[in-house]
C-alpha cells in the first residue's frame, strides 16, 4: 500500500476512533446524572415519607445540583478513565459512573459549606442554600435567629451530600479508594488555610498557592484523573495526571480569581468581587500585594471595619497584576501540555487534555 494511503487510512481510523471515544464519554456522564439524578429522588421519596421537613436537605442537595454547573469534575474522572484504557468490556463501567457521581456531590458539599463561609447570597444564579433558608425562615415569621436557620440548613446540605458522595465511593478498592480519601481530605484542609489567611489579611503567595493547587489543582484535575485511571486498571499514569493536573489546575484557579476580580455576574452566575469582600487572600491578591505597595497596603488596610473594597479593586487594576496573571496562565497552559508529551497515552486522548486544559485556563465563567 502506498504510504501516502496508508498515512491517510490510518488518519481517518484515528479520527473515528476519537469519535468514537468521546462519544463514549458523553453517554458515560449522562449516565453519571442519572445516577445522581435516581439517588437523591430515591431518598427525598425515602424521607418524606417520614415527614416533608426532613428531606429539606436531600432537597436543597438536588436543587444546587439540578442547577446546571460544569461538571469538571466528572468529566475528568471519566476522561482518565478512557485515556487509561477503560470501558473495554472489563466491567468497571459501573463502577466508573459511581465514582465520578460521587466526585459531583462531594463538590456540591464543598459549594454549600464555602457559600457559607464566603456569606455568598447566589450561587448558578440562583440564592444559595444557606440565603435561601434565611430568607424562608424570616417570611414564615419563625422562632430564632433567621440567619442561623439558613445555615443550619446549609449545613446539613452539604454534610449529606458528603455522605451520599461516600455512599457511591463506598466500593472502591486500592489504589482508587487511596486517591478518593486524598481527594477528600486535600479538599478539606485547603479550605481550612483558605479561611485562616483570609481571617488572618495574610497575601502569601507560596501558602495561597498551596491552596490553589489543593482546591483546584489536585481536587478538580488531578486526582480526578488519578481516580479514573486507577478504576482502569492504571495507577502508575498518577505522576502524569499530577503534573498535568497541577499545573491547568493553577490555571483554573487563576482564572476563577480574575473572574471574582474581573468579571460579570451575568457571565459567571455568582456575584463578582466577593473574594474582596470576604478578604479572601487568593492567589491573584497575593500576587498583586507582593508587585504593587498600595495594593499591599489596602490589604492591610482591610482589617479595618471601614475600609473600601472598591478601592482596592480599583488598585488591583491600577497594578497591572491582570496581565501578568494572564501571562502566567499561558505559561501554566504551557506546562500541562509538556506534561502530556511523552505520556503513556493514546495520541487521541493527548490531544483532548490538551483541549481540557485550554477550557478551564480561559473560561468565562
Amino acid at each position: 500500500m502506498p504510504s501516502a494511503l496508508g498515512r491517510v487510512l490510518t488518519e481517518a481510523a484515528t479520527a473515528q476512533r476519537d469519535v468514537g471515544d468521546q462519544e463514549t464519554c458523553e453517554k458515560l456522564l449522562a449516565r453519571v446524572d442519572r445516577r445522581i439524578e435516581e439517588l437523591l429522588s430515591a431518598e427525598t421519596a425515602r424521607w418524606s415519607e417520614v415527614d416533608a421537613r426532613v428531606a429539606v436537605p436531600v432537597g436543597a442537595v438536588a436543587e444546587l445540583v439540578s442547577a446546571g454547573g460544569k461538571r469538571l469534575r466528572p468529566l475528568f474522572c471519566v476522561t482518565g478513565y478512557l485515556a487509561a484504557g477503560g470501558g473495554s468490556g472489563d466491567g468497571t463501567e459501573d463502577t466508573v459512573v459511581d465514582a465520578a457521581a460521587a466526585v459531583e456531590l462531594l463538590h456540591a458539599f464543598a459549594l454549600i459549606h464555602d457559600d457559607i463561609m464566603d456569606n455568598s447570597p447566589s450561587r448558578r444564579g440562583v440564592p444559595t442554600v444557606h440565603a435561601k433558608y434565611t430568607d424562608v425562615h424570616a417570611l414564615r415569621g419563625w422562632a430564632g435567629e433567621s440567619r442561623r436557620y439558613g445555615e443550619g440548613v446549609a449545613m446539613l446540605a452539604g454534610d449529606l451530600a458528603l455522605a451520599y458522595a461516600n455512599r457511591l465511593a463506598g466500593t472502591l478498592t486500592g489504589a482508587a479508594a487511596e486517591v478518593w480519601h486524598e481527594l477528600v481530605a486535600e479538599m478539606i484542609v485547603g479550605q481550612q488555610l483558605d479561611i485562616a489567611l483570609a481571617a488572618e489579611v495574610k497575601p502569601d503567595p507560596r501558602l495561597a498557592r498551596w491552596v490553589a493547587v489543593c482546591k483546584s489543582g489536585r481536587y478538580t484535575i488531578h486526582r480526578p484523573l488519578a481516580l479514573g485511571a486507577a478504576i482502569a486498571g492504571r495507577p502508575g499514569l498518577d505522576a502524569v495526571f499530577e503534573a498535568y493536573g497541577v499545573a491547568a489546575g493553577e490555571a483554573f484557579q487563576l482564572r476563577d480569581d480574575l473572574l471574582d476580580a474581573f468579571g460579570e455576574s451575568a457571565a459567571t452566575g455568582k456575584p463578582t468581587g466577593l473574594d474582596l469582600d470576604e478578604h479572601k487572600m487568593t492567589l491573584l491578591i497575593a500576587l498583586a500585594a507582593a508587585k504593587d505597595p498600595q495594593v499591599a497596603r489596602l490589604v492591610d488596610d482591610s482589617r479595618h471595619s471601614d475600609w473600601n473594597p472598591a478601592e482596592l479593586r480599583a488598585a488591583l487594576v491600577a497594578s497591572g497584576v491582570r496581565a501578568d496573571v494572564e501571562e502566567q496562565i499561558d505559561a501554566l497552559v504551557a506546562d500541562a501540555y509538556g506534561a502530556l508529551a511523552d505520556a503513556p497515552l493514546p495520541a487521541g486522548w493527548r490531544l483532548r487534555l490538551e483541549e481540557l486544559a485550554d477550557m478551564v485556563a480561559y473560561r468565562d465563567r
